[in-house]
């Protein structure tokens, strides 16, 4: 029976890394052992279409060694968390105690930015960058995957309610430019790299969608996707953290995003690279063409009309 290929947070919803790894994995018929938090009904469809399925946590240490045991490829993925650097450890040391010969962590671009003597305010940035410290120090062989921000986040989980209700993004980004990345483009890339890792290790790899523009380029390019006039309303970090608050966001989260949008009105997300087609052979997804499949998402439902 071949060595399964461990995909932690296989279980995930949109925009999901760990989920489009472990369905791509499975298409090209490789064995997927897939680490979820509950089991559900996200459980049983990774189950349905071939995973083996372990229910674990990532701070616990027997679910990690249930979940590493027996696997000599792992990719390591968490949601943004107060408890990512304990988790990242917790699963190093695991990783480290059965032997694994490859560990695909993903990671955020930013952390190219960072070092001992620089940081960002954001305290998940933080986490990251020592995170990867963490495993450099380890030992294990990885190979560290750095996207920038991701369409699905900001974009898809931020713009759509003022896109339907005034044809705004609203957005405090500025007048920054920012090169989002779909995650499918990032999954593409990860489960390349799980397929045949031994050339990658040691490397980092830094992921972006085909253009680095302002948001009133973006703009644009909603609207020749959604097919009529949409503009973008540079609004201020404080009110929009705020309101993130409002919404009962968590703080950690709230402070993360409010980093980044502060990293973008500096400047600091303007970066282009080619990596996703060179590792996947083909170019990544573009704004006009993610709004575009997710029209619906962006567009005011039409109100039935009386009688009809």
């Amino acid at each position: 029976m071949a060595t399964p290929i461990l995909v932690t947070g296989a279980a995930g919803r949109v925009g999901a890394v760990g989920r489009t790894v472990t369905e791509l994995l499975l298409k090209h018929g490789r064995s997927v052992r897939a680490m979820v938090r509950t089991e559900d009904e996200r459980a049983q469809a990774l189950r349905s279409i071939g995973a083996e399925v372990v229910v674990g946590d990532l701070l616990d240490l027997d679910s990690m060694h249930r979940a590493i045991a027996g696997c000599e490829t792992m990719y390591f993925g968490m949601s943004i968390s107060d408890a990512y650097l304990a988790a990242t450890v917790n699963t190093a040391a695991v990783a480290k105690y059965h032997g694994v010969k490859a560990l695909i962590n993903m990671s955020q671009m930013t952390v190219s930015q960072m070092s001992v003597t620089e940081t960002t305010a954001s305290p998940q940035h933080k986490l990251q960058w020592l995170s990867e410290q963490a495993l450099n120090w380890s030992g294990l062989p990885v190979v560290h995957v750095r996207p920038t921000i991701f369409l699905e986040g900001f974009f898809l989980t931020l713009t759509p309610e003022s896109v339907r209700q005034s044809d705004q993004i609203r957005l405090p980004f500025g007048d920054g430019k920012t090169s989002p990345v779909a995650a499918d483009d990032v999954a593409g890339v990860v489960a390349t790299l799980l397929e045949d890792p031994q050339p990658h290790i040691g490397k980092i790899y830094h992921l972006t969608g085909p253009q680095s523009e302002s948001m009133h380029f973006y703009a644009r390019e909603y609207s020749e996707a959604l097919g009529r006039k949409i503009t973008y309303q540079d609004v201020p970090v404080g009110p929009w953290r705020e309101a993130l608050l409002g919404r009962h966001w968590p703080l950690h989260v709230v402070n993360h995003l409010a980093a980044m949008a502060d990293l973008h009105r500096a400047g600091r997300f303007d970066r282009l690279t080619d990596e996703v087609q060179m590792l996947t052979g083909r170019p990544p997804l573009s704004v006009r063409e993610f709004v575009r499949n997710n029209a619906a998402v962006f567009t005011m439902r039409a109100r039935s009309t009386a009688g009809a």
